[in-house]
């Protein structure tokens, strides 16, 4: 084999190995843009660009063969805009979860007499409460202490070998009955973690106005927010070494429920 002749083969197999990259990109670039906490403002867009490209170059070899490039025709423009519709379903669905954790603190704040204290929020944008915040940040140290990451580049591998680049999405009736479970199960997650410290809380707005009501004269309702705001704080500190169990069920549903979509 002329020198020539090994040029122009090792430049095709460059050509193929970019555009196998490319393709894989698409779900990969699509999933970080729509997932929480790395899809969010406060992770720069060129970080973003970069994690893709990482993932994209080390999972590419071990993927499906991609579909040949023809050019922009119809059937390309529609196997990108799956290939960006399969992503962003599976981080939104990740995103959820972390919604249910905003949604319990947000919960909690109206509790505790917290939901007065407002802040900027650069990770969901615009302002929303301190205690909210603090439930998101929580959930989303809590999905990469568990090695969520790790699951979640798993799932990633499935999904391509379920639902390879250029094959038809599955079917739409499935995927709108998976919706309302889902959200179920956020909604009810988050009840759940907001109902114990939301009764402690009530039982605790009872007795001072049961108190204000019998002895008036000692103004039990000055003391009614210290006393609510540090029991809330304390109720706090006892609900977060508890949270690990039933926030990685939540994690579990979601992930079952990409299962289900991706194949």
């Amino acid at each position: 084999m002329d020198p020539v002749t090994g040029m122009m083969i090792d430049g095709q197999q460059a050509f193929a190995i970019i555009g196998a990259t490319l393709w894989v990109m698409l779900r990969i670039g699509a999933m970080l843009m729509a997932m929480p906490m790395v899809g969010t403002r406060a992770v720069p867009a060129r970080v973003r660009g970069m994690l893709a490209v990482a993932l994209s170059v080390a999972l590419a070899p071990v993927l499906p063969p991609v579909p040949a490039w023809n050019g922009f025709d119809a059937a390309t423009v529609l196997t990108i805009a799956r290939e960006l519709a399969v992503g962003v379903t599976i981080g939104f669905l990740l995103r959820l979860i972390l919604e249910a954790g905003a949604m319990a603190g947000e919960l909690v704040a109206q509790g505790t007499g917290l939901a007065f204290a407002q802040m900027s929020d650069p990770l969901r944008g615009g302002s929303s409460g301190v205690v909210g915040q603090w439930f998101y940040l929580l959930f989303g140290l809590l999905f990469f202490a568990s090695n969520g990451h790790l699951a979640l580049i798993s799932l990633l591998v499935e999904s391509y070998r379920t639902l390879p680049i250029g094959t038809a999405l599955p079917d739409p009736h499935a995927m709108a009955s998976l919706v309302p479970t889902l959200f179920l199960q956020v909604f009810r997650g988050a009840l759940s973690l907001a109902l114990p410290l939301t009764v402690a809380m009530l039982a605790v707005n009872l007795a001072f106005g049961a108190l204000a009501r019998a002895a008036p004269a000692l103004n039990p309702m000055q003391l009614g927010l210290p006393v609510s705001l540090l029991l809330g704080l304390l109720l706090l500190t006892l609900l977060a070494g508890e949270m690990a169990p039933p926030v990685q069920r939540l994690f579990d549903s979601a992930f079952d429920a990409a299962r289900q979509v991706t194949s």
